[in-house]
């Protein structure tokens, strides 16, 4: 077996009270089609931990709805330790699922959610799982984040909550993530309130990772990773956009908003994105229809309303076009998803 070096000058001596302390008792709550790199942004930097201190700071183990061996959203197959029913007691608990969380209607493991919580547990979850806690109301009166393709969806249906862009979001004794490499971000955060900075960022290097970032550059981040847009005023712009899409706007408005003229507004957005903001704009409405049509239950001639178009049939022809298929299809497809995912996890 080949043991990683000893800590380095960099890593602090634990105080004897941490160093003797009972450790923090990790499980992960997976469905199927759970992000397989999300999972392990929770778990390794835990790993990374013991071993930068060769001390026992985090134990964790693997839970699902039932015992059954379940899959990745790659295809990886993994058997969970425990069943929701016989899961261990847990001091944090972390739902790791997909797309389909919104669809998640797993009592067997809230049961035993709900009874860790009464016994002082947190719980948290990256990428989608955000859904899973809101439908079950455990997120009321927390601030939350879950990954960016769902975030429209997720204010439509919970407006009470209050929902960040950040890449994770430290809120009392909740925590969550987008996912990817907010999640790994969340977890160093955990670990330098735990054990200090020191560690935290010896964590980080050990995964070649960038130090914790501040709380300005994890809100702007997710837009600047996911579009690709690199011009400040653009994403100022494209921001306001996101912020507004159940509302009408005008370009004028938004060039008002980021302090230029309309000119140089259209100027940058055809540099930065080959089209005008007005294309740009229309676009990110028809994602966000997509978007509710397959995790809302709003009617589709209201989701076109909303959406800025003036009738069904110019939201139909406009849906066709960007996506080859009607809204009404898009909504069938989100209702089979639904019952098969329901089906997987056995509750129907």
């Amino acid at each position: 077996m080949i043991r990683p070096p000893p800590p380095g000058p960099h890593i602090p001596s634990l105080h004897p009270a941490t160093r003797d302390a009972p450790p923090v008792r990790y499980s992960l709550l997976v469905f199927p089609g759970f992000p397989l790199m999300a999972f392990a942004a929770v778990m390794e930097p835990l790993r990374a931990a013991n071993l930068l201190t060769d001390t026992r700071l985090y134990d964790w183990n693997v839970v699902a709805n039932d015992p059954l061996p379940l899959r990745a959203s790659n295809g990886l197959r993994i058997t969970p330790d425990f069943a929701a029913a016989d899961a261990p007691d847990a001091d944090r608990i972390v739902v790791c699922s997909g797309g389909d969380a919104d669809h998640l209607t797993a009592e067997r493991a809230l049961t035993w959610i709900r009874r860790r919580l009464r016994a002082g547990a947190a719980v948290g979850s990256v990428a989608d799982g955000a859904f899973f806690l809101a439908r079950a109301g455990l997120l009321e009166g927390h601030a939350c984040t879950l990954h960016w393709t769902s975030q429209l969806a997720f204010r439509e249906a919970f407006p009470e909550i209050e929902l960040r862009q950040d890449l994770f979001v430290l809120d009392r004794s909740r925590f969550t993530s987008t996912g990817g490499i907010g999640a790994l971000d969340m977890m160093l955060a955990m670990i330098r309130a735990d054990h200090g900075a020191d560690l935290a960022n010896a964590v980080a290097e050990w995964f070649v990772h960038s130090p914790l970032r501040d709380e300005a550059d994890r809100q702007r981040l997710p837009l600047r990773l996911r579009t690709g847009i690199r011009n400040e005023m653009v994403l100022s712009a494209v921001a306001a956009m996101e912020q507004s899409l159940d509302d009408p706007v005008e370009i004028r408005d938004l060039a008002n908003r980021v302090g230029v003229s309309v000119d140089r507004l259209e100027r940058a957005f055809r540099k930065e994105t080959g089209r005008p903001p007005a294309a740009y704009l229309r676009q990110l409405r028809l994602r966000h229809a997509a978007d509710l049509l397959l995790h809302s239950k709003a009617h589709i001639e209201e989701i076109g309303l909303s959406c800025g178009f003036a009738n069904a049939a110019s939201f139909s022809r406009a849906f066709r076009d960007q996506f080859g298929c009607t809204p009404r299809d898009m909504r069938a497809r989100g209702d089979e998803h639904a019952r098969a995912h329901r089906l997987a996890i056995g509750d129907t």
